[in-house]
């Protein structure tokens, strides 16, 4: 059976990815994640892990290994961060594109100007249209866990999969994870097995430019166009949703946690007010929530595991009924609101007078502390509305001194 550690969150995906027995690994570093290439490196020195390291000169270079690696049929492996992961954007839409399974773990963090090395979600939450599947997790067991996960509904869908954890809160905080034996891992996580072999005596042209229309190939089918190709790529981010709830049901029975429940509850059944969040100010609201049951009020945490498919039906039926939804969060769509709040919102459109009053609420960006005191106060302020009028049409800022 596991055991137990104390390990970061940046130590619990190194270690991941070795039980996934990852075959390459493109490795740059970026503050905050620089530790897992580190520590996967270390692996593959001691002989704890087959693979190829390679050391790129950029995170579009990384990016590119794995695509490559990928088409080829190896397991492929990177991690980034923040204006990594934005320089990686150019190739993110490759990567879904080409239906490559690739995992990779992002350490949350905020996007210069100005810069920062602390923590916010700007950075994923700003490439949620390229096409990729996203986790969020909530602590370092989750970190671990949905990389197991990820490999699984990515191998199963053809679709590369984004594991997000927060900057220094998850990445350098050290917490208690129940590591699974390899064994363990292996019979939930069996060899990759590419959908296509390439043969050297049989070249093929992978992802060449295509036209509007659909054309014959080589085998005188019709292939899809452009269009046909993307509408490919969104029924299966779609279909995607099932396959990570079943993934999920199963991960449960080889390893007794279970991630068939794309949202995290808590003591949602009689609550008034409801905190949607992600990551782990989903523990913040937790704690935000037991204050404020001691004060009477009847609160509860719906935090969203699954970003990318978007869990709709989950979140009507856990909202449905509620009186007030506070939705707070760790990015902005600038010129608008944050962008959770939005998606929230146009899931819930349509509920036939069940729908809850709505506030947005943004806090903790560039490492801000968040403290429950803070959730509260978001509290507080959404149950003072008493109508949607009152709403502000923008979103709240808390806890920011200019």
């Amino acid at each position: 059976m596991g055991r137990n550690k104390i390990l970061t969150g940046n130590e619990a995906a190194a270690l991941a990815a070795k039980l996934c027995r990852v075959q390459v690994v493109a490795a740059y570093p970026i503050t905050p994640q620089s530790k897992i290439p580190e520590v996967l490196s270390e692996y593959v020195e001691r002989g704890e892990l087959d693979a190829e390291f390679v050391r790129v000169e950029s995170e579009h270079s990384a990016m590119g290994v794995c695509i490559s690696a990928s088409l080829v049929g190896a397991r492929a492996f990177t991690a980034t961060a923040s204006n990594g992961l934005a320089y990686m954007h150019e190739q993110l839409h490759w990567a879904a594109g080409a239906r490559v399974p690739i995992v990779m773990p992002v350490s949350n963090r905020g996007l210069g100007a100005p810069w920062t090395i602390l923590n916010d979600m700007q950075d994923t939450m700003s490439q949620r249209d390229t096409g990729w599947i996203q986790l969020y997790c909530m602590d370092n067991q989750e970190v671990l866990d949905q990389i197991l996960l990820a490999y699984k509904v990515a191998e199963r869908v053809l679709v590369p999969v984004m594991v997000c954890f927060d900057g220094f809160r998850l990445s350098h905080t050290m917490m208690p994870v129940e590591i699974p034996d390899q064994d363990q891992v292996d019979a939930y996580l069996p060899p990759l097995q590419a959908p296509y072999h390439l043969d050297p005596e049989n070249p093929v042209n992978i992802n060449p430019v295509v036209l509007t229309d659909p054309l014959p190939g080589p085998d005188g089918r019709p292939h899809p166009g452009y269009m046909g190709f993307r509408q490919r790529l969104q029924e299966a981010l779609e279909s995607s949703l099932q396959v990570i709830l079943e993934e999920g049901r199963l991960f449960k029975e080889h390893f007794g946690r279970s991630y068939e429940d794309p949202l995290y509850r808590y003591r949602t059944e009689d609550a008034r007010l409801i905190f949607v969040t992600m990551g782990s100010l989903s523990s913040e609201a937790t704690e935000a929530v037991d204050i404020l049951r001691e004060e009477g009020v009847a609160a509860g945490v719906i935090g969203i595991r699954v970003f990318r498919p978007f869990p709709k039906k989950a979140l009507r039926e856990a909202l449905a009924g509620k009186e007030t939804m506070a939705v707070v969060e760790k990015a902005v769509s600038y010129g608008y609101e944050g962008a959770l709040a939005s998606e929230v919102k146009a899931a819930l459109y349509g509920l036939n007078g069940a729908q809850p009053l709505a506030a947005n609420f943004i806090l903790g960006l560039g490492g801000k502390d968040v403290k429950p005191a803070d959730v509260c106060e978001a509290a507080r302020r959404a149950l003072a509305f008493s109508g949607p009028d009152e709403v502000p049409d923008r979103p709240i800022w808390l806890s920011n001194e200019v």
